[in-house]
């Protein structure tokens, strides 16, 4: 079973940070493998998604519940599809200034089949690194319209 954890301190607010992370739909717009992502329904602050992913000839469709409790915690659960199992935790804590956040990140899950179990036990932190890091891109690239203005 894959599990990640892992603690950033980042130069960005943890509204600015949260909002990316909850903008489930523009996931295929810059996570690698990420090649869909729709809403199916929103419940005041938990909302079902189903994401795509795939690479080369692997490709799966699994649903998940998402609670946003705002610019504080994203709370993510399996609810069907490839996997056995999934969990996934954001927590945006402030930083010392309002433009920087103390983020945690979680994540444990299995895939049904224990084939792709193990090829994703071989690729599991390369793998992650590579989202962390397209997130992190995203953070950047949308910096602008989260700047805190000065008073």
């Amino acid at each position: 079973m894959p599990q990640h954890f892992e603690q950033r301190y980042l130069p960005y607010s943890p509204e600015h940070l949260f909002a990316l992370v909850a903008d489930i739909e523009s996931y295929p717009d810059f996570l690698p493998w990420c090649l869909g992502a729709r809403i199916i329904k929103r419940d005041g602050n938990i909302v079902t998604a189903d994401l795509i992913v795939g690479y080369k000839s692997f490709r799966e469709q699994f649903r998940s519940i998402v609670t946003l409790k705002a610019s504080e915690l994203i709370s993510v659960r399996y609810d069907g599809g490839a996997l056995k199992h999934m969990k996934n935790e954001w927590c945006f804590m402030p930083g010392k200034t309002a433009d920087e956040c103390n983020l945690t990140f979680y994540v444990d899950f299995s895939l049904r089949s224990s084939l792709l179990n193990g090829l994703m036990d071989m690729f599991f932190d390369k793998a992650f690194r590579k989202m962390v890091a397209a997130f992190e891109k995203r953070a950047a690239e949308t910096a602008q319209q989260f700047m805190t203005v000065p008073s």
